[in-house]
Formats: structure tokens, C-alpha cells, sequence
């Protein structure tokens, strides 16, 4: 756990960081609850490293075509 925090920080990452901690200034300015959980999101996110695809579920597999590349023939429809 401690791995995933320190380490690995791009610059997505410091972008989430600064968006949340924005975000919950903001929340404490204006006294919205439901800002500040938005903002503890983003800060999540960032510090934990984690996001919509956290656990690579978006990523797709690259296929290998063993046989080639084809030429693929079209026709014009009218």
C-alpha cells in the first residue's frame, strides 16, 4: 500500500490532486458537504492511484493476427 502511494506519480495523477484539494478549499468556502465528497474523490483517487479502470477492466487486449494482414475489397453500394 505504501508502494502504490509514494511511487508511480505522472502528471494525471497531479492533476487529480490538484483538482480535489481545489475542490475541497471550495467546499470549505462556500460550507457544501456534498462538494467536499466530490473532492475527497478526486483526492482519493489520486493519492491511492486508483480510477474508473483501476484495475485495467477498460484496457482491451491488442489482437495478434498470426496469419497476416489481409487486403480487404470494398464495394460501392448505390
Amino acid at each position: 500500500m505504501k508502494d502504490s502511494i509514494l511511487n508511480n506519480w505522472n502528471i494525471i495523477r497531479f492533476l487529480r490532486l490538484g483538482i480535489g484539494l481545489a475542490i475541497i478549499v471550495q467546499a470549505i468556502v462556500a460550507a457544501d458537504l456534498l462538494f467536499g465528497l466530490a473532492g475527497l474523490l478526486f483526492t482519493g483517487m489520486a493519492v491511492f492511484n486508483a480510477s474508473c479502470c483501476g484495475a485495467g477492466a477498460c484496457a482491451s487486449r491488442p489482437t495478434l493476427n498470426k496469419t497476416g494482414s489481409k487486403d480487404v475489397s470494398y464495394e460501392e453500394v448505390v
